[in-house]
């Protein structure tokens, strides 16, 4: 009795946790689905790429090399237009600086000009100023001798 128990726990054991045939079979389905459905198309495109690969080792190494040829001069007459644009670039910068420079200075000589102009108003001013005093002292200088004058011909005449 015990052998069938034992046996029967096995039988109970192997259906219900060992899933080794189950998972076989899964996996050989799905490999045979897998190969059916791709079938040899690695291959192919392998055979593809040789054929590129070749086409390419036969026909374009040729023009690569001519191209490499006319890159280096390509590369020569593009330096030389980078150094003209340089050229052109440093040239404008001392333009614009010389243009500066000169709406500078003519700004500071309109202002000297009207500086000069404000002077000679005040020089004139101040000139016009004396000459009026300088009238006004005369004037008030010949009245005083006048006075004096008169003032001293009676003196003169009495003594």
């Amino acid at each position: 009795m015990d052998e069938k128990k034992t046996s029967g726990i096995g039988e109970v054991y192997s259906r219900l946790f060992d899933h080794q045939p189950f998972l076989q079979s899964e996996i050989k389905s799905f490999v045979y689905e897998f190969e059916e459905k791709r079938g040899d198309q690695e291959v192919s495109d392998l055979f593809e790429i040789l054929e590129k690969a070749a086409e390419i080792k036969d026909s374009q190494i040729d023009r690569v090399g001519k191209a490499k040829d006319n890159l280096i001069v390509l590369q020569a007459e593009l330096d030389k237009v980078l150094v003209t644009c340089n050229n052109v670039l440093a040239i404008e910068d001392t333009l614009d600086r010389n243009s500066v420079i000169k709406a500078g200075r003519e700004t500071r000589a309109a202002e000297f000009q009207h500086f000069f102009e404000n002077l000679n108003e005040k020089y004139k001013s101040v000139d016009e100023s004396f000459k009026e005093k300088e009238d006004h002292l005369k004037s008030y200088y010949k009245q005083l001798e006048s006075k004096l004058n008169l003032t001293a011909k009676p003196q003169q005449l009495s003594a």
